[in-house]
């Protein structure tokens, strides 16, 4: 569990009093740092009583290609770019605006495999 509420202490490095204790909804998760592989995703509980899945891996990506309209299904190989982080392409980690290689070329990822529990993207021009 990761806690985000305000800080302790104030920018300068001064003690902030604190007005209260902590709050069971400033309390944040881990990232799920979806993978290529193959398909492994968790069910989470989440406020409201609604549920969200976290997609672990996945080898199958929902490409749409713009020209034509058509959506189908690529399979991943790699990943060639991730502006979120310049190590996670060498981990494989999957996040949206990631550009991944398939075997119907370069696509860009448009969804939140961790909040979404599915990865979609979009066809680049070569």
């Amino acid at each position: 569990m990761r806690w985000q509420g305000a800080s302790k202490r104030t920018y300068t490095g001064g003690k902030r009093i604190a007005g209260r204790s902590k709050r069971k909804f400033e309390i944040g998760r881990e990232p799920a740092e979806t993978r290529i592989g193959p398909s492994k995703s968790k069910n989470i509980a989440t406020r409201g009583g609604n549920r969200k899945v976290r997609l672990l891996s996945e080898q199958f990506v929902n490409v749409t290609d713009k020209k034509s309209g058509k959506t189908i299904r690529a399979t991943a190989q790699t990943v060639t770019g991730n502006p979120a982080n310049k190590h996670y392409v060498r981990r494989n980690i999957v996040t949206k605006g990631t550009i991944l290689k398939t075997d119907k070329g370069l696509v860009k990822i448009t969804s939140r495999p961790g909040q979404d529990g599915v990865i979609n993207a979009v066809l680049l021009d070569e």
